[in-house]
């Protein structure tokens, strides 16, 4: 135990923690010279999804030798909405990675995650990293961190933290910042001296705790863990001890280990390793494997709840079953009981009505991954406009979830920004101006936050930034406007012709282009209006044996407007689904028939 390193490499968003971790393992000899992962960069994001969008979305394992030391190396997300994997993982290590931008400097998520790590006692190493900057101010941004270290009440010891200052692109770090260096040698020392190796537990037997979960074709399951205490062996029978206290005996048909990224099978582990375990079908993360059945559970990292919930639905619209292969209630529900299992953080129920699933999570960001990883393994769903989760105190007055946002913007779009907050019930809470920007904190309730990201995108040119972390439940602050316009809707099906949109397009503002296929009760583009509008986007001209030289020319049709997943889920309101396959996204009413529409709204 002595020789084995567990640490977590946690920040906010684009601050360079896995392009850090790609540094440490190459650096550490993990590759061969010829092996293609030395040319890769950001190895650690290896879902699709992470890869495009350049964030990382799942917590995941590494490893690598240096020296005489085992050193395991955890990812982490850095956006807030996938905070349940950082929390689930502090139980797996014994000391943090804070990676902080040498400009930019500890911004929300890295308070969220921050203050999770301290609270399970884990000792930090602050690594100030894109000095190479030009404009880094390296003195600044940590006295940044220390006050945030205060505002957190680390104690004393935590206090005493070690700093790296390290540019990751380029593959070097120092102690001092006027100590040149080209490699990460500063970094392996300060983290074999100052992060401590795993604690003696003071029992015998094994103890293994589930924090995370991976599945392989061939062996089923795999547990991820840390063996807190004991040890453990191929073919040994263990027990699982369930949340609601069963007890299930096994056979340990495989134990992993890491090397590099590469799940190595290895035949026992023992105290301190952090590795996957075979053998149980049915566990689940937070649970505990020991190796009799009369022993108590280990206690687990209490998770945030979720503040979002929303619809999924089986797709019913006339266009459905023409791209999808997965289409039925049964293989969609199965799909999110098997998300609910790996991400602790997302809640999953059924509803009165069939086909129709309920999903609770942090925020739209984790809702919109899941559907687009949905969409591309072939499922045809709908999904509704995310809702947020009220609660009621004991006097029975209605709650909703606030969330402390974080935002920088150029000067000159300080008013808009915030004429739109005060429109969304946030309260100002602390201004900074700055030479070429401003920097707000605000309280704002989760409801005004869903639509807001685009508004300030549109606003500042792209160039607004903001982050949000959950803050606590609060009084109801009464009805917030959503959108300000109505939809252009469809009346009837077939497929859109120029002619026709050339005369909706007055109206307002086209979502789909020509020869497209439409249906009844698709929205079809935004209205100028506050209220909807039916409209034929699918009108033939009428052809004659007379016509004047010029008619029928110079039609010449805006470009439609096509939203992102995120960007259509702020969009619609709630009698609107989006509807979503492999190859199309399409806006539409829930009821698509006009006339059923307005018997629905009487009522």
């Amino acid at each position: 135990m002595e020789h084995i390193r567990n640490i977590a490499i946690i920040a906010h968003v684009d601050h360079g923690k896995t392009t850090l971790v790609d540094q440490l393992l190459k650096q550490a000899g993990t590759f061969r010279a010829n092996q293609h992962e030395t040319q890769e960069v950001r190895l650690m994001d290896s879902m699709d999804l992470e890869k495009e969008k350049g964030i990382t979305i799942r917590a995941k394992n590494a490893a690598f030798k240096w020296k005489d030391y085992h050193i395991n190396i955890v990812d982490t997300p850095g956006h807030a909405d996938f905070g349940g994997e950082v929390e689930r993982i502090m139980k797996m290590i014994d000391g943090v990675l804070l990676v902080v931008d040498a400009h930019d400097g500890p911004q929300a998520q890295t308070k969220f995650v921050l203050k999770k790590a301290l609270e399970n006692g884990a000792k930090p190493i602050v690594v100030i990293n894109k000095i190479d900057r030009e404009n880094a101010r390296p003195h600044k941004v940590l006295d940044m961190v220390f006050e945030l270290f205060l505002e957190l009440n680390a104690n004393d010891e935590q206090l005493d933290f070690p700093v790296v200052y390290a540019s990751a692109r380029d593959g070097y770090a120092m102690r001092e910042i006027d100590q040149p260096n080209d490699d990460m040698q500063p970094l392996y020392e300060t983290i074999v001296a100052k992060i401590p190796a795993p604690k003696e537990s003071g029992v015998h037997y094994f103890q293994f705790l589930v924090s995370n979960l991976d599945y392989s074709d061939y062996l089923g399951r795999i547990a991820y863990g840390r063996i807190v205490s004991g040890r453990v062996s191929v073919d040994d029978a263990v027990f699982c001890i369930h949340a609601d206290g069963r007890r299930d005996r096994q056979k340990v048909t495989a134990i992993f280990s890491h090397q590099g990224l590469l799940k190595v099978e290895i035949k026992h582990a023992s105290a301190g390793d952090i590795v996957g375990i075979c053998g149980f079908e049915d566990v689940f993360i937070g649970e505990t494997i020991t190796d009799t059945e009369e022993r108590l559970p280990l206690p687990f990292v209490d998770i945030d709840p979720p503040t979002i919930s929303m619809q999924i639905c089986i797709n019913d619209g006339p266009l459905a079953g023409r791209e999808g292969k997965l289409l039925t209630a049964r293989q969609v529900r199965e799909r999110l009981v098997r998300e609910t299992r790996m991400n602790v953080s997302l809640q999953f129920a059924d509803t009165d009505a069939a086909g129709r699933f309920e999903i609770k999570a942090r925020g739209e960001m984790q809702i919109a991954i899941l559907v687009e990883q949905m969409r591309r393994e072939g499922f045809e769903i709908l999904v509704s406009r995310p809702e947020v989760i009220f609660k009621r105190d004991e006097r029975g007055s209605l709650l909703e979830p606030y969330e402390t946002l974080y935002i920088e913007l150029p000067m000159e779009n300080l008013g808009d920004i915030m004429q739109s907050l005060a429109t969304r019930k946030a309260d100002i809470g602390h201004m900074e101006h700055l030479p070429h920007s401003v920097t707000l904190e605000s309280v704002i309730p989760t409801r005004g936050l869903i639509g807001f990201e685009t508004d300030l995108v549109n606003a500042t040119k792209g160039h607004g930034i903001m982050s949000h972390i959950f803050k606590e439940y609060g009084p109801h602050k009464g009805d917030i406007p959503s959108r300000k316009n109505g939809v252009l809707v469809s009346m009837e099906g077939g497929t859109s012709t120029a002619y026709a949109l050339d005369t909706v397009q007055m109206r307002g503002r086209l979502f789909v282009g020509p020869q497209e296929e439409i249906y009844e009760g698709m929205i079809v583009g935004e209205n100028s209006r506050p209220d909807d509008m039916p409209v034929n986007p699918c009108r033939e001209k009428k052809l004659t044996n007379m016509r004047s030289q010029g008619d029928g020319k110079g039609i010449a049709l805006a470009p439609p407007l096509k939203m992102s997943l995120e960007r259509s889920l702020e969009y619609i309101s709630p009698d609107e689904y989006i509807e979503i396959t492999p190859k199309s996204l399409r806006l539409r009413k829930k009821i698509l028939d006009a006339n059923a529409r307005k018997r629905a709204g009487k009522v």
